[in-house]
């Protein structure tokens, strides 16, 4: 009745293992770091670069508490940040302006947990320190690069469909194009409408000239915004979850603000860095006319640029930028026709249009590819055009490497903001204020178990000691859930464990308090055990469910620190269910299960209402000495389920005949016999 099979301890016994495995790096803390990231995708960050960091810590007498390699960048720890701060001045004046020195902490879990792929939980800004941004999108800055894009495809679309116009004017947010007669402005707005649904169109005439008037269509501004946000947020998360930097919280606050958390940066200026790195392509056309060498000496002609090529010399481009990479759908690192590493560019309509148009008119010249990054241009490759290249795909190659051509690919992916962004809030937490909530949070669940702990031992006794191993449980498979789904804890997620922790001692609380009514109501403590889990289990399913949806809701409809908040308690509900109704009646099974026979259940004093023992109930749990005429009774129950849902106690006595009483003065013999009785009667029952 109660015991369990094999199988479900070795359930309990692995999930206790994975919790407390999972558990482990989330008591190691973390130490004050250095992270040191390229800041062009040209500067290599490899073991040469660890070695040069080594050797300039070395010399400066500042001494790390380890040095790696990891994911594109070199971390450094010290043992306070006292030695961090120097170190980051050093390192700063040492490598340059090529990369990114910033302050960070990093988690000091030993190697061979970090190889088990065992990691501490992310804690949020409110816990570990770090810098935090409001930035405002900037709509109106949004509606005038849509409007000067606008403006560079109707040209284009004029163009090519040999529609002639006189001008193209912008002013108060509208384009004005200007015709000699009504019907090149008829043709010019058919090919506008069909190619440019968003734009509303009307005619006026002013100074002899025929004039179509374009504006941006206020359902189309509504959905520009959404999409300019939305698309901000992708650009930003996309620099700093790929390039580095560690657990950040990118989200929408508002119609038009976003929030940008990076925990662990403790430097503003290089968050700011950070935030503003991105890369963008422009195509112009080499300039093979002018003198090179004259350029080379200062003498660089109007209209003319000069930069270096990537693996090659000095180079002079045009200033006339033919396309950039704005036109860019997407992009990905592959290999050309050569093997050798190269970046895959798709191009939209209006690219893919420019692009073909752009290679038909200059086969035979060379044509610069160059990439913006953090405003230090370089010329990637400078290939002869051979010839026309249409269909919107391009290919980069020529003196890359792989891991350049992905970062490249990557800066190109995330692209340039659809709209401005300005920051018009910043804070820097400091990693002393997160530790000082860590405290506050650890001691309030720490002070809430003791408490709860404290309590329920003393009313349950036995039980109650089993209620409290099957809450600490909770909390560390609660604790290894958050580590395993690498869960961002906030404050407000601190707060959802110590809830958690009042929350679950109540699936065991009803669990003993169903157990003592069963063996209030007379009934054996084998089976009273066996009912109060059983029966038990549907309320405690019902009262968590309701909690559960609360959470859900939380969760789906809440942001920043409610979904802190959801996440744990939703989790919380889900441990405290199994540890209260599989962990702990495991853990009862194993101690009482293998019992035959067991007079009692040590689960606290039964108290019986004063109405009931009035009525002549009573229930005893030992033996009363009896006297030569008196018959020892033996009250045995068992309880039957009826179709109709009804039970029905019966009670079975065996009158037994003291061997003392076997002779009688009338000289008879008493014999066994059997009764039946309800348990409607008053007749006080002894076990």
């Amino acid at each position: 009745m109660n015991r369990y099979a094999l199988w479900k301890y070795l359930i309990i016994a692995v999930s206790l293992l994975l919790g407390l495995l999972y558990t482990l790096p989330n008591f190691y803390g973390e130490s004050p770091a250095v992270q040191i990231s390229s800041l062009r995708v040209s500067a290599n960050v490899d073991t040469a670069l660890l070695q040069r960091v080594e050797d300039a810590l070395k010399k400066a007498n500042i001494e790390t508490v380890g040095t790696l390699l990891e994911e594109g960048s070199i971390k450094a720890r010290f043992a306070d940040t006292d030695i961090q701060i120097k170190a980051k001045d050093l390192l700063e004046s040492t490598l340059g302006k090529e990369y990114i020195v910033a302050l960070n902490l990093l988690p000091n879990s030993p190697p061979w947990l970090t190889n088990l792929g065992a990691l501490p939980m992310y804690l949020g800004l409110d816990l570990r320190g770090g810098v935090h941004f409001m930035l405002a999108v900037d709509m109106e800055g949004a509606l005038e690069k849509s409007l000067d894009r606008y403006s560079a495809d109707i040209r284009s679309t004029l163009r090519e469909n040999k529609i002639p116009y006189t001008g193209l004017e912008k002013q108060e947010k509208k384009l004005i194009l200007k015709f000699r007669d009504t019907e090149a402005r008829t043709k010019a707005e058919t090919e506008i409408k069909s190619n440019y649904p968003d734009l509303g169109l009307s005619e006026k005439e002013a100074d002899n000239r025929y004039h179509l008037i374009a504006a941006i269509k206020p359902e189309a501004q509504i959905r520009m915004q959404d999409s300019a946000v939305m698309q901000n947020i992708t650009t930003l998360r996309n620099r700093v979850n790929e390039l580095g930097v560690a657990e950040p919280i990118i989200q929408k606050a508002g119609a038009d603000r976003v929030i940008v958390q990076l925990p662990g940066v403790q430097d503003t200026a290089k968050a700011k860095d950070i935030l503003g790195r991105t890369a963008t392509l422009e195509i112009r056309m080499v300039d093979d006319e002018h003198d090179l060498d004259a350029a080379i000496r200062g003498k660089i002609p109007f209209g003319i640029e000069l930069y270096e090529e990537r693996g090659g010399g000095p180079i002079l481009v045009k200033k006339q930028v033919l396309l950039t990479g704005e036109r860019i759908t997407d992009a990905q690192p592959g290999f050309d026709k050569d093997n050798q590493p190269a970046v895959h560019i798709n191009l939209d309509n209006s690219g893919s249009r420019i692009f073909k148009l752009l290679t038909r008119e200059n086969v035979g010249k060379r044509m610069a590819i160059l990439l913006i990054e953090k405003n230090q241009t370089e010329v990637v490759t400078a290939p002869v055009i051979r010839e026309e290249i249409g269909g919107g795909r391009v290919q980069i190659s020529g003196r890359m490497t792989s891991r350049e051509a992905r970062d490249v690919a990557l800066l190109l992916r995330a692209g340039a903001l659809a709209a401005p962004m300005d920051i018009i809030e910043e804070r820097t937490v400091g990693p002393s204020l997160g530790a000082e909530n860590i405290a506050r949070g650890y001691n309030s669940t720490l002070y809430g178990f003791l408490a709860v702990s404290f309590f329920v031992i003393i009313y349950y006794t036995a039980f109650g000691v089993i209620s409290v191993i099957a809450l600490a449980l909770n909390i560390l498979l609660l604790v290894g859930l958050l580590s395993i789904m690498q869960a961002t804890l906030t404050l407000p997620g601190m707060a959802a464990l110590a809830l958690t922790v009042g929350m679950a001692i109540d699936a065991n609380v009803l669990i003993n308090e169903r157990i003592r009514d069963e063996l209030r109501a007379g009934a054996s403590p084998q089976l009273a055990i066996h009912a109060g889990f059983e029966r038990a289990f549907g309320t405690i399913v019902d009262s968590n469910i309701t909690t559960l949806i609360a959470g859900i809701a939380l969760f789906a409809f809440g942001s920043g620190p409610i979904k802190g908040f959801a996440v744990v308690l939703c989790l919380g509900i889900l441990t405290s269910v199994f540890t209260a109704t599989f962990v702990s009646r495991g853990m009862v099974n194993l101690m009482y299960g293998s019992r035959r026979r067991l007079d009692h259940v040590p689960i606290g004093k039964i108290w019986i209402p004063k109405h009931s023992a009035a009525s002549g109930k009573s229930i005893s749990h030992h033996e009363d000495e009896i006297d030569e005429d008196t018959i020892s009774t033996k009250v045995k129950i068992s309880e039957q389920k009826k179709e109709i849902g009804q039970t029905e106690t019966i009670i079975e006595t065996d009158n037994k005949v003291d061997s003392t009483a076997k002779t009688k003065s009338d000289g008879k013999t008493i014999t066994k016999t059997k009764s039946k009785r309800k348990t409607s009667d008053t007749k006080s029952l002894k076990q």
